[in-house]
């Protein structure tokens, strides 16, 4: 016992002498970091400045021709050429194939109207399935409510079902947004590797499962209880 207390003590005495070092590199950075600055003539904080409001003026060009074009709400495009025209000029689009008798597309519906307005730089759209029986058949989608991710006029990947979003109807708006950054069909901010739903089963959420009703040899199926 005693030599596994004194090799406790050893790996705490390792763990905090890392941590100190630690502390003294991010100390050390700092103090460049404000010597650099302090250091800096008056010309060099002016370009420093212009340099600044130069990528801002970039980043609201940016946002205002992405809203020109449609971004920013979550929208209904009502045939399959509308679709294809508002694919073309964007470089990020998500659509949601929904069909009105079925119950969890307004599910879905609700978290990419919220998602539509805080991702400006993506394309957020609806198609009703059953006015696009060509672009299902050349997508193949198969299951009701299915999101098409689409980069550079191309499909990336799909959201099938809830599956991806821990595979219940009460999956956060978080949750989606994490998928659709793994996608990289938006700019994500959190960590990809840190699914929201996995920190939610830590606290014991219960999840609701879904019916595995679907059946995709059908031309396509509702993922929902209300067929």
């Amino acid at each position: 016992k005693m030599a596994a207390d004194t090799s406790v003590e050893i790996l705490q005495k390792v763990l905090e002498n890392e941590i100190l070092q630690t502390a003294k590199v991010v100390e050390e950075h700092l103090d460049a970091e404000m010597q650099k600055l302090d250091q800096m003539d008056e010309d060099e904080l002016e370009c420093l400045k212009q340099r600044r409001l130069e990528a801002l003026k970039k980043a609201q060009q940016q946002k205002q021709e992405w809203l020109s074009k449609g971004h920013g709400e979550y929208r209904e495009v009502p045939s399959e050429r509308d679709f294809f025209q508002e694919v073309k000029e964007s470089k990020n689009v998500v659509c949601h194939f929904y069909r009105d008798t079925t119950f969890r597309c307004q599910i879905m519906d609700k978290h990419l109207a919220v998602l539509a307005k805080k991702h400006v730089e993506t394309k957020f759209l609806k198609l009703n399935a059953e006015k696009a029986p060509f672009l299902c058949e050349r997508l193949r989608i198969k299951v009701i409510p299915t999101l098409a991710l689409l980069k550079d006029g191309k499909t990336q990947d799909y959201v099938v079902g809830f599956t991806d979003l821990g595979n219940t109807d009460d999956f956060t708006t978080e949750t989606l947004e994490w998928r659709l950054g793994c996608a990289d069909v938006i700019n994500y901010s959190g960590n990809l590797m840190d699914p929201p739903f996995q920190s939610q089963k830590k606290f014991g959420t219960t999840f609701t499962k879904l019916d595995k009703k679907t059946i995709r040899g059908k031309k396509y199926d509702s993922d929902s209880d209300d067929d």
